[in-house]
């Protein structure tokens, strides 16, 4: 694997402010449906592996801080959003009890 650059990712303590968690888990969900319903679960999950797609659906669905809390913020609110009976996909993580 080739190295493409270095950055600097500090730690936060703090949670994602309530108005804004409540539009990323609607902007998720909305957009991963649209991806399930035109590609199926493969191709949202070969997508949702990558991590330069992962970190711009991150940004894309609200996260506008590039720091330590993009994995879980962005997987809690995906398994916020996103039914595994209605889906067919189940989402693990996040920020564990908190949401």
């Amino acid at each position: 694997m080739q190295r493409k650059g270095i950055t600097n990712l500090p730690l936060h303590s703090n949670h994602t402010p309530p108005w804004l968690w409540k539009r990323m888990v609607k902007l998720s969900g909305a957009l991963t449906e649209v991806i399930l319903e035109e590609y199926g679960q493969k191709e949202f999950l070969e997508r949702i592996s990558n991590p330069y797609w992962f970190q711009g659906f991150s940004c894309v669905i609200g996260f506008d801080w590039h720091s330590s809390g993009t994995t879980t913020t962005t997987c809690g609110a995906l398994r916020a959003s996103l039914n595994p009976e209605e889906h067919g996909i189940a989402v693990l993580g996040g920020k564990g009890k908190n949401y």
